[in-house]
């Protein structure tokens, strides 16, 4: 029997939500599919590589500003505009990477969030590029009147052709996130989260894999962080503040890290979740946290992690437990 191709249903299923009419859902639909990328962006690193980075808002944040001042005040295209992005969150990336991996563990951890402080502070103060406190309002949207000319959308509103071409650009950056993943180097990156020591042993050099995946997903991280601020129609320093990096960390593990679609769910999940609490009462930041910890004790692998654990266990297989049924009398 074959296996049904779910990255292009899900997809597809996505492509057709402007064609329900409302501006709702299609808000909704473009900001999860942006977190999404944001996401499996830190997931290459905490689940592939096993770094924790506490500060991963920085190069979102880099994106989006470094679009920002290209579109609208340098007046650039967006075709140039959104691949700058992701090579500034790259170039961050691997400077500030350089010195991170050096060290390990908890001290990775701290040392990843002060180069984030420090990216939020010099938004933060810098009024003459970045707008200081106030950051960018009034990003433009890139010119998308040539979808006009393609049957069904000519009567689409702005922020629909957006979205279809955020889904598009989100396609392709998961596809090529999917290609780094599955190839040899993902897999060394995998041996090295695994056991680091045994990796060096055999001849990896550790601390140039990690740099290169520290880099890698500072690149995804800044075309996110490009396409989140012209969705927001400005860019602001708190993109940058260590609550977005929390943010995206909380997504990640809910979602269940190591699995490459985990983060995107994840990402479903906690926007879905933080839209209808917030719609219902003033306390949301208590229901909320209380719901992910439930969540979390629930689903202890995340919840793309335990369900495939119970989908294996349901068939009769023993990896899902670790093996123990095969050890049972």
């Amino acid at each position: 029997m074959k296996r049904i191709p779910w990255t292009l249903v899900v997809f597809a299923v996505a492509f057709f939500v402007p064609w329900l009419g409302s501006r709702f859902y299609t808000f909704i639909a473009t900001d999860v599919a942006i977190l999404a990328l944001f996401a499996l962006s830190l997931n290459l690193l905490l689940g592939y590589t096993g770094l924790v980075s506490f500060g991963h808002a920085a190069y979102f944040g880099i994106g989006a500003y470094t679009s920002a001042i290209m579109m609208k005040t340098l007046g650039l295209p967006f075709w140039l505009a959104w691949p700058a992005a992701g090579l500034a969150g790259g170039l961050f990336a691997l400077v500030f990477g350089f010195f991170c991996v050096r060290l390990t563990k908890i001290y990775f951890a701290m040392l990843t969030l002060a180069f984030a402080q420090i990216v939020w502070a010099v938004c933060f103060k810098w009024n003459d590029v970045t707008g200081g406190e106030q950051g960018m309002p009034n990003v433009p949207y890139p010119s998308l009147g040539w979808m006009a000319a393609i049957p069904g959308l000519d009567g689409f509103r702005v922020g629909d052709r957006f979205y279809l071409l955020t889904l598009t650009l989100v396609a392709i950056a998961v596809a090529a996130l999917r290609r780094i993943v599955a190839s040899p180097f993902g897999r060394i990156l995998t041996l090295i989260r695994e056991n680091p020591e045994r990796a060096e042993f055999i001849g990896i050099d550790v601390r140039r894999y990690q740099l290169a995946a520290f880099s890698i997903a500072g690149i995804f991280a800044g075309l996110a962080g490009s396409l989140f601020g012209i969705f927001n129609r400005g860019v602001f320093p708190d993109f940058a503040y260590w609550t977005k990096s929390a943010e995206v960390l909380i997504m990640t593990i809910l979602g269940g890290m190591g699995h490459f679609w985990g983060p995107a769910v994840g990402a479903a999940a906690l926007t879905i979740l933080n839209l209808q609490i917030t719609a219902y009462t003033e306390y949301w930041p208590l229901i909320l946290g209380s719901i992910l910890i439930l969540l979390l004790f629930a689903f202890p692998g995340g919840l793309v992690g335990t369900t495939v654990d119970l989908a294996r266990r349901l068939r009769g297989g023993t990896r899902g437990n670790g093996g123990r049924d095969a050890r049972r009398p």
